[in-house]
């Protein structure tokens, strides 16, 4: 599709700055997340129910540990002693089974979530207009829909249900601890303190270093789509050293963030290790002394030193939990800023409806404007009745692909209206005026998919017949009966093992397949080769038939045939008549003809 120039002047990108990450925790955002757990409420619970009994069979070994020798190895009671390893064996089994069956709840819940989070953002984001995938790179799109959303996995699978885990079984630590002795208790905090104060500051640089990470991450997608998708401008102007170098910078950008945050782990966990360490030299130290005087049994003092290694295993696993609930806090608030955003173009509340469309088409003092009020349409008026071939031309930049993208409402007219059938096409659903279009544009697109899917879109209402039978019309069924899979022959991305002139002769089946009542070819013959060309014009002609046709084109020589030529230039209509008439006139349209005539028996 040939766009204006004025298009490609957007405005800054608003969402530019968007990878600075807000709050640690947002209550209103986590309200938003919690309600996607809402359709798997009951196994939310189970998850919650199994991480208690985790907890609780992790902090009764201790103190099994302590009855068996108090109670049985002082007491030398074998038999004793064998029960007692019994029942921590039990304990281990089943807090293994716990612990598994847990490890799947969660993990399932997760891919639950986020399966239907990532459906509902792109489902959104398909709503959107024209509009906005000007101004938003579609790498940083893609980020929203993979990395983004994998964060958030990370939160509801390990995250809020583990918090739990992580809370109970610390509780159960303390419980147990001032059961035996309080006094040793208040010894073993005494360092919780300087690790509250170690934790804050981790907390403040690893949030920093995550707000890079994310933000590199989201410039190398967008940098890595844009150039790979540019790959043929790289090679022929010998940038692949400079485009290299560019992503060097991003890349090491990136890397650094990275090796940021790691710093701050690799200091974090070995101070919280040392404060543990150190909590268990003061339970030994004081403890010891305990058991030396007879204060304190051998077992109390063993299983103490067990609940001190325990207890600092959670804070740390909270701390990471810290770190994910920020991410994921950043994540959701850029994942909603983008569902919260309204698509521009609306269905009606209460659509008229278009029945069966004829395929008359009134614009009626159309004013449009990419940006602002750079107008590129100005005051434009006309009118095409049912079954009409017209042509729209003009220099690059004069406004005929403007026309197709407002007929097609893909973006929407500051000023005037357009009609179809004397209905205002604002007062009509999106896909039924667009069911009602078919559109063949120079930018050829075909998915990585078999040729009869990218002529049916996979459309089960077009049968197999039906895409024969427009290959046929078009006349590529026998170029495609040569293919060794025929129409189930995969073209990969983008058609790249298609000639371009193949590519859009199939553009031109799947827009007949569709069997539309009004066509539109923006450009559609420029890239394809004289015989690819006059295989079009041939099927042109039956493709018209019946219905009403635009055609934009700079090779006038496939509209002289057409029904009215419409000359437009800088946003304004110039000249309007047929082939013949605009020539008598001696215009800007004879101007055109005879340069290009020239240009063709030069």
């Amino acid at each position: 599709m040939s766009e204006e120039n004025s298009k490609n002047t957007v405005e800054p990108d608003e969402n530019e700055q968007e990878e600075v990450l807000g709050k640690a925790y947002d209550a209103r955002l986590m309200k938003r997340l919690i309600r996607y757990l809402k359709p798997y409420t009951k196994w939310v619970v189970l998850a919650i129910a199994l991480t208690v009994g985790v907890a609780l069979l992790s902090t009764v070994r201790p103190y099994l540990t302590k009855i068996a020798i108090d109670d049985y190895i002082v007491n030398k009671d074998a038999q004793g002693l064998k029960n007692i390893i019994l029942v921590l064996l039990g304990t281990l089994i089943l807090q293994g089974l716990l612990q598994y069956t847990m490890t799947y709840l969660t993990q399932w819940i997760g891919q639950k979530t986020i399966f239907d989070l990532r459906m509902e953002l792109f489902r959104h984001i398909q709503k959107f207009s024209m509009k906005f995938f000007d101004k938003n790179p579609v790498g940083r799109l893609v980020t929203r829909l993979t990395n983004d959303i994998e964060v958030l996995n990370e939160m509801f699978s390990s995250g809020i249900v583990m918090v739990f885990a992580d809370v109970f079984i610390i509780g159960g630590i303390l419980f147990f601890m001032f059961s035996l002795s309080w006094q040793l208790t208040l010894i073993a905090l005494s360092v919780v303190f300087p690790l509250i104060y170690a934790t804050v500051i981790f907390r403040k640089k690893v949030r920093i270093a995550f707000r890079d990470v994310r933000f590199y991450l989201a410039k190398m997608n967008s940098f890595l789509q844009e150039h790979i998708s540019g790959i043929l401008v790289v090679k022929i102007f010998n940038k692949e050293k400079r485009t290299l170098n560019d992503f060097k910078k991003i890349n090491y950008d990136h890397t650094k963030a990275n090796k940021k945050s790691v710093f701050y782990y690799s200091v974090f966990f070995p101070v919280v290790e040392l404060i543990g360490a150190l909590s268990g030299a003061l339970i030994i130290w004081y403890g010891g002394g305990e058991a030396v005087q007879g204060a304190l049994t051998i077992g109390i003092l063993i299983s103490f030193i067990q609940y001190s290694e325990m207890f600092f295993r959670p804070i740390r696993d909270l701390s990471e939990k810290y770190n994910i609930m920020q991410t994921a806090m950043a994540s959701s608030e850029r994942i909603f800023r983008l569902l919260d955003r309204q698509p521009v173009i609306n269905d009606p509340l209460k659509p008229a409806e278009l029945g069966d469309c004829r395929g008359n088409i009134e614009f009626r003092n159309v004013w449009f404007a990419y940006v602002k009020e750079d107008y590129v349409l100005r005051d434009i008026s006309f009118k095409i009745n049912q079954g009409e071939k017209v042509a729209f031309v003009g220099a690059t930049g004069a406004g005929k692909s403007s026309i197709m993208n407002l007929l097609c409402r893909f973006y929407d007219t500051q000023k005037g209206e357009i009609a179809i059938d004397g209905i205002n096409i604002k007062d009509l659903k999106q896909n039924e005026l667009r069911r009602n279009i078919g559109l063949v544009v120079q930018d050829i697109f075909l998915f990585s998919d078999s040729i009869a899917n990218n002529i049916s879109l996979n459309n089960n209402d077009i049968s197999p017949e039906k895409i024969r039978e427009a290959a046929s019309i078009i006349g590529i069924n026998n170029f495609i009966d040569k293919l060794p899979l025929g129409y189930g022959q995969n073209v990969k991305e983008r058609g790249v093992t298609l000639s371009q002139g193949e590519r859009q002769l199939i553009t031109f089946a799947r827009a007949l397949a569709y069997d539309p009542k009004i066509l539109i070819l923006d450009e559609a013959t420029s890239s394809v080769d004289t015989h690819s060309e006059i295989l079009i014009q041939k099927a042109i002609d039956k493709l018209m038939d019946g219905r009403t046709s635009i055609i934009i084109a700079h090779r006038l020589s496939t509209i002289q045939k057409c029904d009215k030529i419409i000359v437009m230039h800088k946003g304004e209509i110039r000249e309007t008549g047929t082939h013949q008439q605009l020539l008598e006139y001696g215009g800007i349209y004879s101007k055109l003809y005879q340069l290009q005539y020239k240009e063709s028996f030069a």
